[in-house]
């Protein structure tokens, strides 16, 4: 095991940083407190260009190497939190109500910005490593802003590096797979238009709730009887509104749902039968349904050689035994995939530990994780820049 050697002197300092961000948690692309924060604290470590206001409010802080020129490789971390309302009884939880670092955000800034320090005083490669830190995350598509923008141009990237922490996977441990790591998501919203009516009276409507409830049974068979079993897919209903009283059979009901998978193609396809599936059923009770598929983020993809190198390099910093180097994808989405499209790269796990699970209300960000991860992207850019 090989964590650089003044880490541990940097993470009492990180601690407080992510602490502080916990506890001012910002949504979406209005996270211009913590892009501040950023921006001050890249300026303060002597990056040679920080730039702000990429894909709206993300930084991007430029480090030159002291061995010539050379490739230039982006790490890079998301920045902003989730609508919901911290549950934890932390001395640093969220002061602000319905906002909560429930994703690890807050470490994963920190990590990034631990290692751009390090690597400011050191610079022990050629070329340059530039830190991302990228806005809205939680569905907003802050990274395909970045990339719309020219980042990847503006900048030279020639190799990009993703890290997210995982509860679960024990401390001081990694996990990363070649090929497809995240799902692909869609969001997926559908109403259906009936016969309102009297409940004692159910003959004279058209019952929508009666329909929805077949359409929701139904697209579960999208999964089980018209996508090939070793092909992953998620078809979830995870909102419905129906209805205002006990005795009133409403007009419409509306529904929301997700559609996760591993390969495009698959998707498509889901969205072929999801579309035949509520249109089909809503004809033959008389009823309407209108569907709206909305493909979000693409699968997340892990370019073999670079995940050969991610894979080595958390060896190096872990130890060969803590670094699964083929765990099984999940079907959570990550809009680090839009990086990883228009440039080679991976996405790699490190263990938070027994935690409350991403998105639960109980989550905290492990602080004992930051010397692994800051470790990680030092050694990660050292490796790909040629120090060795």
């Amino acid at each position: 095991m090989a964590l650089v050697a003044d880490i541990a002197d940097l993470h009492d300092e990180a601690r407080r940083w992510r602490h502080m961000l916990h506890e001012k948690p910002e949504l979406l692309f209005d996270v211009e407190d913590t892009a501040s924060f950023v921006a001050d604290s890249l300026r303060a470590f002597g990056c040679d260009e920080v730039v702000t206001g990429l894909g709206r409010t993300g930084v991007v802080g430029v480090i030159r190497g002291s061995r010539g020129p050379g490739d230039v490789v982006g790490l890079r971390a998301d920045m902003d939190a989730l609508p919901i309302e911290e549950q934890t009884n932390l001395p640093y939880r969220s002061k602000i109500p319905g906002r909560m670092h429930a994703c690890g955000h807050d470490g994963h800034t920190t990590m990034l910005l631990g290692a751009a320090k390090h690597l400011a005083r050191t610079r022990n490669f050629s070329g340059s490593v530039a830190v991302i830190f990228q806005p809205a995350e939680e569905g907003g598509g802050g990274g395909r802003e970045m990339v719309n923008e020219g980042m990847m141009e503006r900048f030279g990237i020639n190799t990009v590096f993703g890290m997210h922490n995982m509860p679960g996977i024990p401390v001081g441990s990694f996990a990363i797979r070649p090929g497809p790591i995240m799902a692909a998501t869609a969001e997926l919203e559908i109403t259906i238009i009936g016969k309102g009516g009297h409940a004692a009276m159910p003959h004279t409507t058209i019952d929508p709730i009666i329909v929805a409830s077949q359409i929701i049974t139904a697209l579960q068979t999208v999964t089980s009887r018209s996508t090939d079993p070793t092909d992953a897919l998620v078809v979830s209903i995870t909102k419905l509104n129906a209805g205002d009283s006990h005795n009133i059979i409403p007009e419409r009901v509306s529904m929301l749902g997700t559609v996760r998978s591993l390969r495009q193609e698959v998707a498509a396809a889901a969205a072929e039968r999801i579309q035949a599936l509520c249109t089909g059923i809503a004809s033959a009770y008389g009823a309407e349904a209108m569907v709206d598929y909305t493909p979000n983020y693409p699968v997340t993809f892990n370019d073999p050689a670079q995940t050969a190198l991610a894979a080595e390099v958390a060896a190096d910093v872990a130890g060969a035994g803590q670094v699964e180097s083929n765990v099984a994808p999940i079907m959570a989405g990550e809009d680090f995939s839009y990086m990883l499209e228009e440039r080679p790269g991976a996405m790699i796990f490190i263990g938070n530990g027994d935690s409350a699970d991403l998105h639960s209300p109980y989550y905290d960000f492990n602080d004992d994780i930051i010397p692994y991860g800051v470790s990680y992207w030092v050694r990660l850019a050292e490796r790909a820049l040629g120090a060795g």
